[in-house]
């Protein structure tokens, strides 16, 4: 199944790219216009890159939501469910499709950010070990974005569905530190599952902005770990709950 998704891909590159492309373009943008016009260029993009690999793996879950919706509706599934697999087999080969291209956009991101000044001050097992937060973050995100395409159900529904995500993603310290925003609205940024993992990131890249006075923030490293499990637990078996329903 995984190799199905990626033999799509080959067949519509452009896809591919321009995925990889939007979140580039929002670094250039928020580095270059936010960060200058702060007249701290240097040290906000030390600030913003973390955060912007966080952004990355909350967004860009459409091409995933549109497959699932796309074989509910062609028929696609009722062939698979003549073979001998596992229902769950459909999901999970597509999530793992997914999170090849999202270990991809994580090595073109960190790229831009290093060609724009961005650097990590610890040494590579705090590198890998903020990739794999990342990454544990895009997996959990990944099987919600499924859940609501499944609900969602159809392929036009999609867009609609995904606007619910963009909240999750704005609502955090992606670009501003809690500090700078109102009392009520840095608390809710703080606990937000996306804050927590750009603040446990910014930690282990040793950059600015990753310690805080609150107990989110000085625990963001178990709440980086915490968060993706909980949604996990809650997620994956209401997809695969819910996938093997609407294939019968």
């Amino acid at each position: 199944m995984t190799r199905r998704e990626l033999a799509h891909w080959g067949r519509q590159p452009v896809q591919v790219v321009v995925g990889l492309v939007f979140p580039v373009m929002l670094l250039l943008m928020f580095g270059y216009l936010i960060g200058g016009g702060r007249e701290i260029e240097g040290a906000y993009v030390d600030y913003l890159v973390p955060g912007m690999l966080a952004l990355t793996m909350a967004f860009g879950l459409e091409s995933t939501m549109l497959a699932v919706t796309q074989d509910l509706n062609k028929g696609v599934v009722d062939r698979f469910r003549s073979m001998p697999m596992a229902s769950s087999a459909v999901l999970v080969g597509r999530s793992v499709a997914d999170m090849l291209q999202s270990a991809v956009g994580l090595i073109v991101m960190t790229g831009v950010g290093y060609a724009i000044g961005w650097r990590w001050h610890d040494g590579t097992a705090s590198f890998l070990g903020a990739l794999g937060l990342l990454l544990l973050f895009r997996f959990a995100m990944l099987w919600l974005g499924i859940q609501l395409a499944m609900v969602a159900g159809r392929p036009e529904m999609v867009q609609t569905v995904q606007i619910l995500v963009w909240p999750i993603g704005f609502l955090s310290n992606a670009f501003a530190t809690p500090e700078s925003m109102p009392g009520w609205l840095g608390s809710v940024v703080e606990w937000n599952p996306m804050s927590a993992t750009a603040t446990a990131v910014r930690d282990l890249f040793g950059s600015p902005g990753g310690a805080g006075g609150s107990w989110a923030a000085e625990h963001a490293g178990t709440l980086a770990v915490l968060w993706p499990l909980v949604l996990l637990a809650l997620f994956f078996p209401l997809a695969v709950r819910r996938f093997g329903r609407l294939s019968r």
